[in-house]
């Protein structure tokens, strides 16, 4: 029988409790009408998960499937498919990483009822880490062909994060020739954003509290970077930026903190500050000095279908792999699965963590 990862509920408050994970073998599911059964072949952990198993995300399930991102190969359609159904068996995928929205560019069309991200949720029994899935058929896309299945289950859910967080809320403000931000470089949201301004033109910088992590965006494209752990690292980064344009046009960041005050005066009048996470905490500082220059701070999570698509194609369009950090083999292997969680909470990955759930690692032939 297939297996499937969950998170098993121990006693313990929140922050404090870390659930372990639980290996269960499941049915091999059927696929019903409009619906495909699919092989995954890797899945990627996000820092959601991490949260999950300490208890510091809502609506958690114990029966459901960890993770959300996943890539797998269409192997059988349930009755009545539509053409493009058919186009997809024996073809890569990709797996939409939420539930309920659609296309709103504004946010989810129900956000109380409907959205929901899928991988041990209470509100939707979707999950990725599982060797067998059945879905709807428009709960896929076709994966570039140029990935490998650990770069497809990369790139999903901090793929149409980061480019709700650069392209939906930046706009122009993150067109060729613009200055942008990316805090946090290292993190999967941060690294596909990298790799999205990049592709569009823009010149990049990036903070890090490793310096090693910074010559690696550099690596990637990025114009330059700075420590924040370094006292006055903004007056540094200001010396960094091009002198027909010394200013930053907008900021993308993770972490909240004290993101406003440090770069408020590197930001030109009317500039973006794109927050789509406050992982220093869940408070951050507004200044009046933001308010006279016209700053703009956005808030950005997840993103819509439409955007999901969007995100894709341009990834299909400029070639772009995302950055994987580690992979480890096997759903069944649950202490290397546990190390990857262990790089998570210790910041040590440039990119992101996967496991391998089936095949050698190569893309199916098209």
């Amino acid at each position: 029988m297939p297996y499937m990862l969950t998170v098993k509920q121990t006693e313990g408050k929140p922050g404090q409790v870390y659930y372990p994970l639980q290996l269960n073998q499941v049915p091999l599911p059927t696929p019903g009408p409009r619906q495909l059964l699919i092989k995954l072949t890797a899945a990627a952990l996000n820092h959601r998960d991490l949260f999950i198993r300490q208890h510091l995300y809502p609506g958690i399930s114990f029966t459901h499937p960890l993770l959300a991102d996943g890539y797998g190969v269409v192997t059988q359609l349930g009755p009545d498919p539509s053409p493009a159904a058919r186009a997809l068996l024996d073809k890569p995928v990709l797996l939409l990483p939420t539930r309920g929205w659609e296309s709103d560019p504004d946010g989810p069309e129900n956000l109380a009822k409907e959205f929901a991200i899928i991988g041990a949720s209470a509100a939707t029994d979707v999950g990725t880490a599982q060797e067998w899935i059945v879905l709807g058929e428009d709960d896929v896309m076709p994966a570039p062909a140029h990935l490998t299945p650990a770069e497809g289950a990369a790139l999903p859910l901090v793929g149409v994060t980061g480019w709700r967080a650069l392209v939906s809320k930046g706009g122009a403000h993150s067109g060729k020739g613009r200055n942008v931000l990316i805090t946090g470089i290292g993190g999967g949201v941060a690294l596909q954003v990298l790799q999205f301004a990049v592709a569009r033109g823009c010149n990049v910088y990036v903070t890090s509290g490793d310096r090693g992590k910074i010559e690696r965006a550099v690596a990637l494209g990025a114009k330059g970077g700075v420590s924040y752990k370094e006292k006055g690292w903004e007056k540094e980064l200001a010396g960094m930026l091009p002198k027909d344009r010394p200013f930053l046009d907008m900021v993308v960041d993770g972490a909240g903190g004290d993101v406003v005050g440090k770069t408020v005066k590197l930001l030109k009048p009317g500039g973006v500050i794109s927050c789509y996470g406050m992982t220093v905490g869940p408070k951050m500082d507004w200044l009046m000095q933001a308010t006279l220059k016209q700053i703009e701070l956005k808030g950005s999570t997840m993103g819509s279908k439409a955007e999901f698509k969007e995100m894709v194609d341009f990834v299909r369009e400029h070639k772009i792999r995302p950055v994987v950090s580690r992979v480890v083999k096997g759903l069944d292997n649950l202490e290397g699965i546990d190390g990857l969680f262990e790089d998570m909470k210790a910041g040590r990955q440039f990119g992101k963590l996967v496991i391998q759930i089936g095949g050698e690692g190569e893309s199916p032939k098209l």
